[in-house]
């Protein structure tokens, strides 16, 4: 199982959707090369959750694709998750990187804040997600992320520089001027009917 991050899309799993449909979009959507998929934490049931995190770990893993989850870290040591993606950096995270075990993936989400991109330098973190690029329905919490900074960012260090928030086909080459490896998505292609054409769509026009 391999424990970095690749270039192109990284895929963010709305689990609130029906199972059924979520297991059936994803088992197509690991046909296509995925950067990695990340579970977010808004779990309906608490005593189905492992099982579901286990499905969709045994459906990545076949494809060699990494699994992260939000915050929850200490999931971790329950499943065979591969990472951790963080909303904000924890006070404690050297205490949770020294009980983990050493080839975690650790990611965390910015804004238009330097001192983020600071912290997950010191701290050895895996990449960086910029959120939200554009106005989006899923992303709505966070304020547009100034391009000045994304830029910033890449000058302060080497870690892999995701985008995420309101990015759609359309709009990708907007970002063009930007240094980044990959892209997040979440609605752009779990809301579609058709998620392998979805990201078909994206791949034509990321930035290589």
């Amino acid at each position: 199982m391999r424990k970095e991050m690749l270039g192109g899309i990284y895929l963010i799993l709305d689990i609130t959707m029906d199972k059924v449909e979520l297991l059936n979009k994803l088992n197509e959507i690991i046909q296509e090369e995925i950067a990695a998929v990340q579970i977010w934490d808004n779990f309906q049931l608490d005593d189905t959750k492992l099982e579901l995190i286990q499905e969709i770990i045994q459906m990545c893993h076949q494809n060699g694709i990494p699994v992260l989850i939000n915050n929850q870290w200490e999931l971790l040591g329950l499943t065979q998750l591969d990472g951790v993606h963080w909303d904000k950096i924890p006070a404690d995270i050297q205490k949770i990187q020294q009980a983990c075990s050493q080839d975690i993936l650790w990611g965390i989400t910015s804004n238009n804040d330097l001192s983020v991109v600071q912290e997950a330098k010191k701290n050895g973190f895996d990449y960086i997600s910029f959120c939200s690029m554009f106005p989006s329905s899923t992303a709505n919490s966070c304020d547009l992320v100034r391009f000045d900074v994304v830029q910033a960012a890449s000058e302060m260090t080497s870690i892999p520089i995701y985008l995420a928030g309101g990015i759609k086909p359309e709009n990708l080459d907007l970002l063009n001027e930007l240094p980044y490896t990959g892209i997040a998505l979440v609605s752009g292609i779990m809301s579609s009917d058709q998620p392998r054409e979805a990201i078909k769509k994206y791949q034509l026009n990321i930035k290589k």
